[in-house]
C-alpha cells in the first residue's frame, strides 16, 4: 500500500520512478538509475515550469525539453506519458521491443514529445545550445515591441557523462560566450558511472568550469527537495544574460535498498526481489505494476489544461502580429515549416566555360551568398575557417551576445560542437543551418553529422580542401578515407562537385534535400569549367551522375568515371583515347547517392552495361568505386596518405594522371 501521509507530490515523484522501474525490469534492459534519482526534478520541470502542449507537441513557441543523458530514456517515456502525449501505458510496457514508440534512447520523429534523437553523450547538451541559440535569433529577428511572438525556454537534463564527454564542453563555451540566457541545464550530479565513482575519473569542481564560461550556476543539494528545485529553476529563468547551469546532487537508483548510489543501479534491472525491498521501502503497491495512483492521474492532467491556454494564447499573439507586421509574421510562418520562398534560386549564378577556373570553395561562396539573399533562413559559419571556406554571408552581421540577429556564426574551433549546435538548430525550427571545415576535420564531427542523417535533417556541411591538391599542408590535413567513410553513412548526402557549375547545383541540391544532411566536398586547387553547352542535355547534380562528354567512335569502348577535380584528368585521358581509336565515354558522378536513386533505366544510360572496360578515378580511397567499374574495371585512387608538397607535383608523384587513366584503359582493352 502507498504511504498513508504521503503527499500528492510525492506521489506524482514515485509514479515516474515505477513505471521507469517495471519498464526497465519487463524489458530484462535498460536504465533505471537515472530515472528513479531525477524524476524530482523532472517532476517539477515539467509540472510547475514548462510550457508546452501534449495535444500538439510541435507548436512553434513550446519550451524545448531535451534528455542529454538519454540512457535514462524511461524518465522521458514516463513524463510524456502522465503529461498527456500519445503515448500509452501499453507503449511503455512495450519499452524496447520491436516497432515499439519506447525505444532505449530517445528517437526524434518516432516518439511524441522527443525534440532530438539522444543517447551518445554530449550530443543532447549541443543540440539544447542549438535550440537555444535559434531562439534568441529567431526572437531578435522577429519579435518587436509589444509582440513577442518567439519567446520560450530550453531545458536540458545532463548526466556525468555528458558534462565529461568534449563536445559539451565545445558547447557550453559557446553558449556562455554567446549569453544564451533562455537555456537551463539541469545537471543530474549523482557521481556515479558504469564502472564505479566518478572519483575514478572525474573529480574537477564542474561548477567552477561552468562559472569560467560565463554561466550561472546554482546548486541544490539534496535531488528530492521539491522546494529547492523550484526556486533553483527560478532563479535560472531570472538571468536573461547568462545560460545555467543547476547542479543537482542526486541519488542514483534513490529508493533501491541494495543499488541505490551503486553501479548496478545504472544499467541494468533492479531484479524481482529488489523491486519489492524498493516498492516497500518507498510505500508503493507491489501491484499492478505501471501502476498511476487516480489522484497522480488527474494532477498530471492540469498539463493538457495549461497547455491548451498557453498555446491559445500564442495564436492570439500571432494574429496581432499578422496585423500589426504582416510581412514579417509571413516570413517566420514560411521558416517555421521550413519552406523556402518563391524563386529563391532565381539569383544562382551560371558560369561561363573557363579553361582556367575557379575552385570550387570559391563559387561555393558566390553560390551561398546568391542564395542567402533570397533565404533569410539561411545562417552559418565556419569552425573558424570562413576566409578559406568562403562561408561569410557578406552584408549580413555576426550572430553575438548583442546581435543574435546576426547571420554569420562563428563557432570557433568546435567541429564537434559546431554539428550539434547545427543539428538543435534545425530541430528548433525556422533555420537551414550550414557549417564550414576542411573535409578531413569531418573526423571531429562525424557523430554529430551522424545523428543528422539518423534524423534525416536538413544541415548543410561546407567541407573544403576535399583532397592531396590542398598541396603543402600535407597529410595531416589531406582527406584520404574521408568520402569513403562519409558515404558509409545512410541518409548522408556527399556531393563533390566537378566545377563551378556542378557547384551551384549542388547547393541546390542541398536546400532542396528535407529528408537528410548534404556535404559539399569542394576544391582549394583551382579546376576548369566545363562548357555546358557541350555536355548532354541531361546532366546535372541531381541526376547524381551523367555522361559528360562521347569522345571519338570505333569498336573500342571504354567509361572514364570520376568525381570532383578528377573529371577533369579523366577529360584529357579521353581525348588522348580518342586519338589512339578508342571511344571513351567520360561520366562525371558528383554524387553517389543521388545516382543511386534514379531508375535502372537512365542508370543504364549512363552507364552502358554493354561497355564493361570502366576506369574510375577519384583522389582518394578506392573502397566503393568496384560498384561502379564492375569485376573487369579498375580504381585509381590513393589508399595511402598524402605527403607535404604542391599540388601538381603530388598528383604527379602519386600517378593520379591523365597518362596512368589511359594506361590502364589499355590494359584492360588488352586482356578483354
Amino acid at each position: 500500500m502507498q504511504e498513508p501521509h504521503a503527499t500528492l507530490d510525492e506521489l506524482c515523484v514515485n509514479t515516474i520512478r515505477f513505471l521507469a522501474v517495471d519498464a526497465v525490469q519487463k524489458a530484462n534492459s535498460g536504465h533505471p538509475g537515472l530515472p528513479m534519482g531525477a524524476a524530482p526534478v523532472a517532476y517539477v520541470l515539467w509540472h510547475r515550469f514548462m510550457k508546452h502542449n501534449p495535444v500538439n507537441p510541435l507548436w512553434p513557441d513550446r519550451d524545448r525539453f531535451v534528455l542529454s543523458a538519454g540512457h535514462g530514456s524511461m524518465l522521458l517515456y514516463s513524463m510524456l506519458h502522465l503529461c498527456g502525449y500519445d503515448l500509452s501505458r501499453d507503449d511503455l510496457r512495450n519499452f524496447r521491443q520491436w516497432g515499439s514508440k519506447t525505444p532505449g534512447h530517445p528517437e526524434y520523429g518516432h516518439t511524441a514529445g522527443v525534440e532530438t534523437t539522444t543517447g551518445p553523450l554530449g550530443q543532447g547538451f549541443a543540440n539544447s545550445v542549438g535550440m537555444a541559440l535559434a531562439e534568441a535569433h529567431l526572437a531578435a529577428r522577429f519579435n518587436r515591441p509589444g509582440h513577442e511572438v518567439i519567446n520560450h525556454f530550453t531545458y536540458t537534463i545532463a548526466s556525468d557523462g555528458a558534462l565529461m564527454e568534449g563536445i559539451s564542453h565545445e558547447a557550453a563555451s559557446l553558449a556562455g560566450h554567446l549569453g544564451l540566457g533562455k537555456l537551463i541545464v539541469l545537471y543530474d550530479d549523482n557521481r556515479i558511472s558504469i564502472e564505479g565513482s566518478t572519483e575514478l575519473t572525474f573529480t574537477e569542481d564542474r561548477v567552477k568550469r561552468f562559472d569560467a564560461y560565463n554561466w550561472q550556476v546554482l546548486r541544490v543539494e539534496d535531488g528530492n527537495d521539491l522546494a529547492a528545485i523550484d526556486r533553483a529553476l527560478r532563479e535560472a529563468r531570472n538571468d536573461p544574460g547568462r545560460p545555467t547551469l543547476i547542479a543537482v546532487r542526486s541519488c542514483i537508483g534513490f529508493g533501491s535498498p541494495n543499488c541505490q548510489n551503486q553501479a548496478k543501479a545504472h544499467g541494468e534491472p533492479l531484479g524481482p526481489e529488489e523491486i519489492v525491498l524498493t516498492k516497500k521501502n518507498l510505500g508503493w503497491p507491489l501491484a499492478p505494476d505501471f501502476h498511476v495512483p487516480p489522484e497522480v492521474a488527474a494532477h498530471y492532467h492540469q498539463v493538457v489544461e495549461q497547455g491548451a491556454v498557453q498555446e491559445a494564447r500564442w495564436h492570439e499573439a500571432m494574429a496581432a502580429y499578422r496585423l500589426a507586421w504582416p510581412e514579417l509574421a509571413a516570413e517566420l510562418e514560411q521558416r517555421l515549416l521550413g519552406d523556402l520562398p518563391p524563386d529563391w534560386d532565381a539569383d544562382i549564378p551560371v558560369f561561363a566555360p573557363d579553361a582556367k577556373g575557379k575552385a570550387t570553395r570559391v563559387t561555393s561562396g558566390q553560390v551561398l551568398n546568391s542564395i542567402a539573399a533570397r533565404v533569410p533562413a539561411l545562417i552559418g559559419g565556419s569552425a573558424d575557417l570562413a576566409p578559406s571556406n568562403k562561408t561569410m554571408l557578406k552584408g549580413e552581421g555576426a550572430l553575438q551576445r548583442e546581435t543574435p540577429g546576426g547571420r554569420n556564426i562563428h563557432f570557433g574551433v568546435r567541429e564537434h560542437g559546431m554539428g550539434g549546435l547545427m543539428n538543435g538548430m534545425v530541430l528548433h525550427g525556422g533555420c537551414i543551418p550550414y557549417g564550414g571545415t576542411f573535409l578531413v576535420f569531418s573526423d571531429y564531427m562525424r557523430p554529430s553529422m551522424r545523428l543528422a542523417a539518423l534524423m534525416q535533417q536538413r544541415v548543410i556541411y561546407v567541407m573544403t580542401h576535399d583532397s592531396i591538391g590542398l598541396g603543402e599542408d600535407g597529410p595531416t590535413h589531406q582527406p584520404i578515407e574521408h568520402l569513403a567513410s562519409l558515404r558509409a553513412i545512410p541518409n548522408l548526402t556527399v556531393i563533390r562537385p566537378a566545377d563551378a557549375n556542378e557547384t551551384a547545383e549542388a547547393w541546390r541540391e542541398a536546400m532542396l534535400n528535407r529528408s537528410g544532411p548534404t556535404v559539399l566536398a569542394l576544391t582549394r586547387q583551382s579546376v576548369p569549367v566545363l562548357d555546358r553547352a557541350a555536355l548532354a542535355a541531361d546532366a546535372g547534380v541531381s541526376r547524381g551522375g551523367y555522361v559528360a562528354r562521347d569522345f571519338g567512335a570505333g569498336d573500342r569502348r571504354v567509361i572514364l568515371i570520376g568525381s570532383g577535380s578528377e573529371v577533369h584528368i579523366a577529360m584529357r585521358a579521353a581525348d588522348e583515347l580518342a586519338g589512339r581509336s578508342i571511344a571513351a565515354r567520360v561520366v562525371s558522378m558528383p554524387c553517389w547517392e543521388l545516382f543511386e536513386a534514379q531508375t535502372p533505366a537512365y542508370r543504364d544510360s549512363v552507364l552502358d552495361p554493354a561497355v564493361r572496360t570502366r576506369v574510375a578515378i577519384e583522389a582518394g580511397a578506392t573502397q566503393g568505386w568496384c560498384r561502379y567499374t564492375g569485376d573487369r574495371g579498375a580504381v585509381i585512387g590513393l589508399d595511402h596518405f598524402g605527403a607535404s608538397a604542391a599540388a601538381p607535383e603530388l598528383y604527379r608523384r602519386f600517378d593520379l594522371t591523365p597518362e596512368r587513366v589511359v594506361r590502364e584503359a589499355e590494359a584492360l582493352l588488352a586482356v578483354r
